[in-house]
């Protein structure tokens, strides 16, 4: 039962980060005034390829 809670808690804090990670590089990137597509395109390209 223990392992069951700790692969919940791992998800969950696994989609937090995720959540994190876009939220801020775009907050970033948007007072750099770069265009969304780029941001978009950059965030997707590093997440297919960090696993």
């Amino acid at each position: 039962m223990l392992m069951y809670v700790i692969l919940i808690a791992g998800f969950v804090l696994l989609i937090k980060g995720a959540d994190f990670f876009v939220d801020g590089s775009s907050s970033v990137a948007k007072s750099l005034k770069i265009p969304s597509l780029i941001i978009g395109m950059t965030i997707v390209a590093m997440g297919t390829s960090l696993p």
